[in-house]
């Protein structure tokens, strides 16, 4: 059964981080609106400065998912779902976001020819290049998950007790990482990030079983181990881009909302959500947070400071294009592109 509020819990995280970028930071999009967000949303800008912890749903949700895809499943078929996944929208968005941003009338510059190409492996951020996509940093994120329990878990095969000491082992060496500065397993094991994955990976458990005891264990002390980076990252960032100090409390309480929501959606509680456009909701999530960014600055700037349509609604029509923009990336490139990457990689591998 297809776990249809999974995909709208997507949609509600992409949402979050669109806020964000438009209305809950600085950087760029001040140049977009001619002035800080601060000054266009006074009273919401608070409220979009969480946006960012979408992405730490996001995360939960990946855990969870990749569990749940990778169990029973041979190396060679996680790892063609996953490039088959990922890739085509992707270089899609890596061209199209260079391309428009290369056009004389477009004031933001893009990234060098070489940095471009580098772009397409995925590797930037490691090799410090200049990014197409600035979302593409969670994305080097996902793959370093992918890449462990790939090799721990799928490799070997999935059973209960090889994930649980896969979410117990990566705990305590990402907490031991933390404690002892190591630069390298820093980048491996990724202990800010680490707990929402491995929260995730504790939540399918449960949704397998929900008596699962150390299930309930892992999302458990995940949930606390995560809530603690949250508020330690975002709480007062030394970001220069930020303008607004978050609340704790309410950084623990949107990342505690992260955790349950995809605990209530494991459990079946929320199977009554099974709608239809839900799935096509999940659909867009994907292509839409890797263009909403850096095609919605240049789209701000159109329409705010060109066309001289208010700022609440040009934060609305900017989301609602680049939604429909995201429906024709997964039309026209996902839906044929797709499958067919998938099989020449089983094929050839």
């Amino acid at each position: 059964m297809r776990l249809r509020a999974l995909d709208g819990l997507r949609l509600v995280a992409a949402l979050m981080v669109a806020c964000y970028h438009y209305g809950g930071r600085g950087g760029d999009i001040t140049k977009a609106w001619g002035g800080s967000a601060q000054g266009q949303f006074p009273t919401a800008h608070h409220w979009f400065a969480y946006g960012c912890l979408g992405v730490q749903v996001f995360f939960v949700i990946s855990g969870f998912v990749i569990c749940m895809s990778g169990w029973g499943r041979p190396l060679i078929s996680f790892f063609a779902s996953r490039v088959s996944r990922l890739m085509p929208a992707y270089w899609f968005a890596v061209i199209l976001v260079t391309a428009v941003f290369a056009l004389p009338m477009v004031a933001y510059k893009t990234v060098s020819l070489s940095d471009a190409l580098l772009n397409m492996t995925l590797f930037q951020m490691p090799v410090g290049a200049d990014r197409v996509l600035g979302v593409c940093w969670t994305l080097w994120a996902e793959i370093r998950f992918y890449a462990l329990f790939a090799l721990f878990v799928v490799l070997p095969g999935a059973t209960r007790r090889r994930v649980v000491l896969f979410c117990a082992v990566w705990t305590m060496a990402a907490v031991m990482t933390d404690a002892a500065n190591a630069s390298f397993l820093d980048v491996v094991l990724m202990p800010e990030y680490a707990p929402f994955f491995i929260g995730g990976v504790g939540l399918y458990l449960v949704h397998r079983d929900r008596r699962d005891a150390l299930g309930w264990g892992i999302a458990g002390v995940s949930l606390l181990l995560g809530q603690h980076y949250a508020v330690a990252d975002l709480w007062r960032p030394s970001n220069p881009d930020a303008f607004s100090n978050r609340s704790a409390l309410v950084i623990v309480l949107i990342v505690a909302f992260g955790f349950v929501a995809v605990a209530a959606i494991g459990l079946g509680l929320l199977n009554w959500m099974n709608w239809k456009w839900l799935t096509v909701a999940g659909a867009l999530t994907y292509p839409f947070y890797l263009v909403h960014e850096h095609l919605g600055w240049v789209e701000v700037d159109f329409l705010h400071r060109h066309l001289g349509i208010p700022s609440a609604a040009t934060m609305g029509l900017t989301i609602v294009s680049m939604l429909v923009l995201a429906w024709i990336i997964h039309r026209l490139v996902e839906r044929p592109f797709t499958p067919k990457l998938r099989n020449v990689l089983l094929t050839k591998l």
